[in-house]
């Protein structure tokens, strides 16, 4: 499912981007939040237009189930079901907790769906395309609950969009204490994973601009992405 216009979305080689931890990645939402004032709800909004622009290169998608958890990497997934209802698509989200067990920035991304009408279902049986928004980099353990039969769920899909990371898989290590999502695509955030680098779960990577400013992403020892008009980048091993 790459994106094919290099304006759009350059093609940038794995080695000249940096690659960060679990630990850095906290430190670079902590930088944002605290020292920048650049709310959670801001980089929400990039991370699901982002990732739902990857979403809309799989066109001959009919049914779009967004799996969405209780924190930020769920609230990313609701910004891009609005994005993709507003775009024709038919998207139902499947939460992995009660509505009330949100934290505040994602239940308030859920709040403007229910606004919107958009279905809020039990399982992601019967979609075309599984958008994993459910655990994201701060994964702790095996996944468990409704989140490990989701994660079963969507490997019925025809095809799987990751935010961030794909679901189960330790974004530092790379390894998966229990059940992990195999994505088509992942949409990574701020800079890419070291646990992702050599990945069979990956699949597609494509990291987008959520307005990290470059005096961050350089702090970790390489140049600061530069991306294309779509705020994205793919990210070539070759």
């Amino acid at each position: 499912m790459p994106l094919n216009n290099p304006q759009e979305c350059p093609e940038v080689d794995a080695e000249e981007l940096a690659w960060i931890t679990q630990t850095d990645m906290i430190e670079v939402d902590r930088i944002m939040i605290e020292d920048l004032r650049i709310d959670l709800i801001q980089m929400m909004e990039n991370a699901g237009r982002g990732l739902a622009r990857v979403v809309k290169e799989q066109s001959s998608a009919e049914r779009v189930v967004i799996g969405a958890g209780s924190g930020g990497n769920g609230g990313g997934g609701l910004v891009a079901a609005r994005h993709l209802v507003n775009a024709s698509f038919d998207v139902s989200v499947v939460l992995t907790q009660a509505p009330e067990d949100m934290t505040p920035v994602p239940a308030h991304q859920l709040d403007i769906l229910q606004r919107m009408g958009v279905p809020i279902v039990d399982s992601a049986d019967g979609a075309d395309l599984f958008v994993d928004a459910i655990i994201g980099y701060s994964l702790k353990g095996a996944p468990f609950g409704k989140s490990a039969e989701l994660i079963e769920q969507a490997a019925g899909a025809k095809a799987i969009v990751a935010l961030d990371t794909p679901s189960g898989l330790n974004v530092t290590s790379g390894e998966t204490p229990g059940v992990v999502v195999t994505a088509d695509a992942t949409v990574t955030l701020a800079l890419p994973k070291t646990g992702m680098r050599s990945s069979s779960h990956v699949g597609e990577l494509y990291l987008a601009d959520i307005s990290v400013p470059q005096s961050v992403t350089t702090a970790f020892g390489k140049p600061a992405p530069t991306f294309g008009t779509s705020g994205l980048i793919r990210i070539s091993s070759n």
